[in-house]
């Protein structure tokens, strides 16, 4: 925005024709107030549509929560479920999400985000795929998973 002050008289009457143009933008402020800042107004990130699914939100906590225990900073999991205001057998949910197959915890973490809809594939539904052991059932059952969440 360009802001314009034009001073054309002095008090004895005569025409100084003195104008003054600078850019501005406007910035939030203290209190949602509006501050004047001089220059380019900065440019706008940009947002891609859609919200990131929760099971994608809760594997990326889970490891998070791991490296919290691992560093010492948090002293176990019950500890972190206080913290967190959630129950211990909560927890154990989320942190059961780190049993699946690197690549599936991979895939998870980058699901296309959800436009529109409930998503797709929840945490409910994984948990069948975290209590089997082997990796190679488990990505036959994440295969399976994906193929009936496409077709809903």
């Amino acid at each position: 925005m360009k802001l314009t002050f034009e001073l054309n008289r002095e008090k004895s009457g005569a025409v100084n024709g003195f104008t003054v143009e600078c850019n501005v933008h406007f910035k939030k402020g203290r209190r949602g107030r509006k501050r004047m800042q001089v220059g380019e107004a900065p440019p706008q990130p940009t947002v891609e549509p859609g919200k990131i699914p929760r099971i994608s939100r809760l594997m990326a906590l889970a490891m998070r929560f791991e490296e919290l225990v691992r560093s010492g900073k948090a002293k176990d999991y019950a500890d972190l479920a206080r913290l967190g205001y959630v129950t211990r057998a909560r927890m154990t949910m989320i942190m059961n999400l780190l049993l699946l197959a690197p690549d599936i915890q991979e895939e998870i973490l980058f699901l296309p985000r959800i436009v529109k809809g409930r998503d797709p594939i929840t945490e409910r539904k994984i948990r069948h795929i975290t209590a089997t052991p082997h990796w190679h059932t488990q990505r036959r059952l994440w295969r399976d998973l994906l193929g009936k969440a496409s077709q809903e």
